[in-house]
């Protein structure tokens, strides 16, 4: 019979426990929009409803390698998220408070 990951997990020592969860948190920031769409449960179709456009504009949003900053902030938000921009120094981190008008729609998941 299959065992409920929870139970292997609680068997792992606390290092491989500490070394899988930051595996997880390290591919958790490298997603791209399709993965985080679909990590929040949302089809293109409902995401599309959201942003009032066409289901075949978000498959050519999730696919390209370039867009403005409004337009992913709105990509975002509509999952229920906030984007946040951070310029990285190597003596500090900024993080950015401009671009940010408009008031949220989301379909965020309760």
């Amino acid at each position: 019979m299959a065992k409920k990951f929870t139970e292997l997990r609680a068997q792992m020592s606390p290092g491989v426990q500490a070394r899988a969860a930051a595996r997880a948190d390290a591919m958790l920031l490298d997603m791209q929009l399709q993965d985080i769409r679909k990590s929040r449960n949302v089809t293109q179709v409902e995401l599309a409803q959201v942003l009032n456009v066409e289901q075949a504009a978000i498959s050519k949003l999730e696919n390209r390698d370039d867009m403005y900053v409004s337009t992913l902030r709105e990509y975002i938000r509509a999952l229920g998220g906030e984007l946040q921009l951070v310029a990285k120094f190597p003596d500090a981190e900024i993080k950015l408070h401009n671009f940010d008008p408009m008031p949220a729609r989301s379909l965020a998941r309760t």
